[in-house]
């Protein structure tokens, strides 16, 4: 399915602004399930983490977790060290504002993946996930200093999980220009350290109707990191 034209939102991203402030702008400007990227059926993400067999107090790593429900069905399923962390400030309050008192069963970071201030000194995490996040970064450096944080991150025998747009997906989001990806560079990008365990296409379909094409991809890591890319 080609739709490559249209943006998951309507507010395009100005030179002058960072991208915290397009972010922040973003949430402050629109209800959460009005968002492009808002998500109510979380069943190919839950689908892929039975994969992994971690038990409910593995540590879980969610990134630009923004407005995601998947938090609130991990909290029914009684997991129980969640970390969710965002750029925009702005996300993170209406998250918890929206788990009310749940929300003290999570740690709420606000950072930078591309540029960490309190990430690179968490705990390693048994599972990594991304929706939608990865593919923003659209610079080489930007994606090198994210896959240096993310396998600094990830435990030995721990899994990272992608949802990004795939090669049929659109060219921009938010009024951002987008990266888009296959299996294979997933795999290319990630190094010998990590195993595909799973992948597949999925069509998700935005709260406005429209159909946005995604890779899911699931990687154990097998080794420790050898080699760290270049910023």
């Amino acid at each position: 399915m080609k739709n490559k034209s249209n943006n998951c939102s309507p507010n395009p991203l100005k030179e002058e602004i960072t991208l915290k402030e397009h972010w922040n702008k973003a949430y402050s400007n629109n209800n959460n399930d009005k968002l492009g990227w808002f998500e109510t059926d979380v069943t190919p993400s839950l689908n892929m983490m039975e994969k992994t067999g971690l038990s409910t107090t593995a540590r879980i790593m969610i990134v630009g977790a923004g407005s995601t429900t998947l938090i609130d069905q991990l909290l029914k399923m009684s997991y129980s060290n969640i970390l969710a962390t965002d750029i925009s400030e702005i996300s993170l309050i209406k998250l918890k504002e929206r788990l009310g008192k749940e929300c003290n069963k999570i740690e709420l970071i606000v950072d930078d993946l591309t540029n960490p201030v309190v990430l690179n000194r968490v705990d390693p995490v048994h599972l990594w996930i991304d929706r939608a996040v990865l593919h923003f970064f659209t610079e080489e450096k930007e994606q090198n200093r994210y896959f240096t944080l993310l396998k600094q991150s990830v435990k030995q025998n721990g899994f990272v999980l992608f949802a990004e747009f795939n090669l049929e997906g659109a060219s921009s989001c938010s009024g951002l220009p987008v990266k888009r990806y296959s299996k294979e560079m997933l795999i290319e990008k990630l190094g010998s350290d990590f195993r595909l365990v799973d992948s597949f296409n999925h069509i998700y379909t935005m709260p406005s109707g429209n159909k946005r094409p995604y890779i899911y991809a699931l990687f154990k890591r097998e080794a420790e990191l050898t080699t760290m890319p270049s910023a």
